[in-house]
């Protein structure tokens, strides 16, 4: 399911926020996810860092992306549960790519990544999902 930067879809889906934000889809194949976005100054807090609900939105869909990309024919991935840590600042440019660690019929458990440029770990999360069909 890859997905060229000039498509409007994510990996199969229209999702209008992800669209008017710029999240730039990159993969979902195999488990495994990857998406990126140019932090804007709409997208900063108080603190000029991006914002908690920016980055926990992009973790959030890398992990559904990648549960999506283990199975055919899947409509959706619904977030069970999630939890996030903040490790550093996320600025400029990141990278987020999401991670299946136990795939099921209809339940999965996955993780996700935010990386900056340079290529540290800003913020991490795990969650559940399941897979509408």
């Amino acid at each position: 399911m890859t997905t060229s930067s000039n498509d409007t879809t994510f990996f199969g889906l229209t999702i209008p926020f992800l669209a008017h934000l710029g999240v730039v889809p990159e993969y979902a194949e195999g488990g495994k996810s990857r998406i990126s976005l140019l932090i804007k100054p709409e997208f900063e807090n108080s603190f000029q860092i991006a914002h908690g609900g920016v980055v926990m939105t992009l973790l959030d869909f890398a992990m559904g992306a990648a549960a999506r990309s283990t199975t055919e024919q899947v409509l959706g991935a619904m977030t069970i549960d999630m939890n996030v840590s903040f490790l550093r600042p996320s600025v400029g440019k990141i990278v987020v790519e999401g991670t299946v660690l136990k795939p099921g019929k209809t339940l999965n458990y996955c993780e996700a990544v935010v990386l900056n440029e340079a290529g540290e770990i800003t913020a991490k999360s795990s969650g559940t999902f399941i897979l509408r069909r």
